[in-house]
Parts: C-alpha cells; structure tokens; sequence
C-alpha cells in the first residue's frame, strides 16, 4: 500500500529580517506562490497545505491552488517559536480531521528556486532507506576547519575548528543545510523533539537551486537567478 504525502508550507505572518517576506514578489509571483506552485507539480503529492496565522497569506495560498484548512494558533507563529511545534501540530490537526498523513513534506517559501526534480530526490531518498528524515544540503562556502574563526574570551581570533589541516582540500568535507525540502515520516516527527533526533540522509542540490531568501540581499540574488539557471546540474543523495 502507498503511502500518503502531504505537502506543508509554514508561511507565518511577521519576519524581523526580511519584513512580510513569503508575500514578496519574485518574478511577479509572492515567494509562497513559488513553493505551493512546485508541490502541485508533484504528482504524488495528494495535497498541498499551508500553516499559517495570517488571513493575507491564507488568501494567497487558496488563490494559487492550496489548502488552508486552519489557521496556525499564535503560540505557534511567534519569532522563537521551533517550527518543530508547527510541524507536530500540523500533521496532528489533519489526522484529527481524519486526513491521512504517512510522509511530511515540507517546503519553505523561502526557496522560490527550487524545481519539482529536487523535491522528488527528496522523496526517493526517503522512501527507498529507512531513514527518519531527508534535508537538503550544498557545498559549504566555508570549511570551520580552515577558514572559519570564532573570538576567544581573551579577545583573540582562533580557528573555530582546531585542527592540523595546512590546505582547504585536506579539511573534511562539509555542507552546509539548506530550505529546498525537509522530507519526514510523520509518526517521527511526532515523537521526536528535533530532526537529527533520527536516522537522516541528504540530498544535495546544485548551489543556484539552493538559495535561502532571508535578507534584502538575499532578495536581490534571487531575482537574478530566477528564470536564469546557471547548470542543469540534477540533485542526488549522497
């Protein structure tokens, strides 16, 4: 028997760093229009629902195609706030509406560059391992190991990692952690307190489909890239 997969986009309503981000407009359509656009692109996704606390963003996701059948409690929508909590009472509202929720996808709005063949790398890995979770990673721009510091109390800068590494291609390969996707069984999340609490794997995406909009600068990248990739380069599991 298949297994059901719900697409979930977490879109509340305040941001501090990039003010009412998910509704800004790339490329003509708000940032949650991208994400709700690429999980109805995916055929065996059975639907597609946004948790959010604001009627604006509500009004946006049922326009462009999405489900909102509640409206996030405000306890759950606040700046410190662990999306975890968001994610658990998720998948509890649906299944107490008698929904079924077997794989959680989640897909933030802060990724518009995204492309459907990268949310299913996601799935497969999933669903062909025993693994809790999938994440989404991207060759790290910076190595702790080699070039990253930290400030001691003393006031000095020392390597954030300490290590006897003398060139960068010697250093461990690192990645750093994206918001293309987040793929989970939902019964894990559900009695889980954080994602590597699990089994998790990863799959990693091309650097250009891997950009997390959280500032204005961040912004501006995406509306260069957008409708101009750079590679066809595909995502893969690593």
């Amino acid at each position: 028997m298949s297994e059901t997969i719900v697409a979930f986009i977490f879109a509340r309503g305040g941001s501090k760093g990039l003010p009412g981000k998910n509704l800004l407009p790339l490329a003509g359509k708000p940032l949650i229009v991208h994400a709700i656009n690429v999980a109805l692109a995916i055929s065996r996704v059975s639907k597609v629902v946004v948790s959010t606390d604001d009627h604006e963003i509500a009004d946006v996701a049922r326009a462009a195609g999405a489900e909102v059948p509640y409206l996030r409690p405000p306890e759950l929508a606040g700046d410190k706030t662990p999306e975890w909590l968001a994610w658990q009472h998720a998948i509890r509202t649906l299944r107490a509406a008698g929904e079924q929720v077997d794989v959680f996808l989640s897909l933030p709005c802060t990724s518009p560059l995204r492309l459907p063949e990268d949310v299913d790398c996601c799935l497969d890995a999933l669903l062909g391992s025993s693994a809790d979770v999938v994440i989404t990673v991207r060759d790290a721009e910076r190595n702790p190991y080699f070039n990253m510091v930290k400030q001691a109390s003393d006031g000095e800068v020392r390597l954030a990692v300490e290590g006897s590494f003398h060139r960068r291609q010697d250093a461990p390969v690192l990645y750093d952690m994206t918001t293309v996707a987040y793929v989970a069984r939902a019964d894990f999340i559900l009695n889980a307190k954080r994602i590597f609490d699990g089994k998790v794997r990863a799959v990693k995406i091309p650097r250009e489909r891997a950009l997390d909009i959280d500032t204005e600068f961040d912004f501006l990248i995406g509306e260069t890239l957008v409708g101009n990739p750079l590679s066809t380069d595909k995502s893969h599991a690593l």
